[in-house]
């Protein structure tokens, strides 16, 4: 599979590895092509690849069908893997899609599951899936089907060791400090499971929070034509619960498909370096003028806690 073409008129890359880096975390947003930037990052320098690339057969101004959008997706998963640290991730929020036509038509298109499976295959190690619940969900009528008041979430791995940072995600917990105290004498906490993985739950009150779970309630941002004057923009609550939980402070993150810069942004306010690829040029001038002003698109939403 070949990368596409560079569209003409967008800057050159730097051909030296350590210097494209530096210009994607100088420039905050660059306008560019990820398939011609990924490439030229230096082996094993990121931390996170965090990321809501274009869905399928949606927006006017990148349209893939789901019948070929893995196929579409993978060299930039390649990419991304080659640069990867050997404990980063790659985070991608992505929601299915209603085929329009072919013989799926009507129905949910698999194309989100396809990729995963197709990533899994490439070398990436799935972590984790994570619902956005979005308490605002657009009303609207979708057929016999309800309004889409969620999102997938995908949290995939170079290696077994991925870091990750449950404290600093944790949320207050729902229940009285005396409840609190005399779960602290429970001696029954579940261990390590046969997977390798597992917490004692004895020992999660010590820390402060509870552990949120993999449901993120995030409110959905409706600010297109205001803040940050993208047709889809992320909201930064979205995107600050996975930085602090899959990149250390002082680590680098690096969205591919950056829009209107929000990654960049949530990850400046707390300590990463962060750039970001937006292959539309005024989306890319919008995001920068964000990143200079760190400018607050919405405010955070407020994660589910399970304490």
């Amino acid at each position: 599979m070949r990368l596409q073409v560079v569209p003409s008129g967008t800057p050159a890359v730097p051909s030296d590895p350590a210097v494209a880096l530096q210009q994607l975390l100088a420039d905050g947003v660059t306008w560019g092509d990820s398939s011609a930037w990924l490439p030229a990052l230096p082996a094993k320098s990121i931390d996170l690849f965090f990321t809501s690339p274009p869905y399928a057969d949606q927006r006017a101004y990148s349209r893939i069908h789901p019948d070929r959008y893995v196929e579409w997706f993978l060299p930039f998963a390649r990419a991304m893997y080659d640069a990867s640290a050997d404990s980063g991730s790659l985070v991608i929020n992505i929601k299915n899609r209603v085929a329009k036509d072919g013989p799926l038509r009507g129905q949910r298109h698999p194309y989100v599951f396809q990729l995963v499976i197709a990533l899994q295959n490439m070398g990436w190690r799935w972590v984790e899936e994570y619902i956005w619940q979005k308490p605002n969900a657009i009303p609207g009528k979708f057929g016999p089907r309800t309004k889409d008041a969620f999102e997938h979430v995908f949290h995939f791995a170079r290696g077994a060791k991925p870091y990750f940072d449950l404290d600093a995600i944790r949320v207050p917990y729902k229940t009285t400090d005396d409840e609190i105290a005399r779960r602290r004498l429970d001696t029954n906490g579940r261990r390590t499971t046969e997977a390798g993985f597992g917490r004692d739950r004895v020992g999660t009150y010590r820390h402060g929070g509870a552990d949120p779970g993999n449901v993120v309630s995030v409110s959905q941002t409706y600010n297109q034509h205001r803040g940050v004057k993208h047709t889809a923009a992320m909201p930064e609550g979205l995107a600050e619960f996975f930085i602090k939980a899959v990149s250390p402070v002082g680590g680098t993150v690096i969205d591919p498909f950056a829009g209107g810069g929000t990654t960049a942004v949530v990850a400046r306010r707390h300590g990463r370096l962060a750039g970001g690829i937006e292959l539309h040029e005024e989306f890319a001038t919008e995001a920068r003028r964000r990143i200079a002003a760190d400018v607050d698109s919405d405010v955070p939403g407020q994660m589910l806690g399970l304490g």
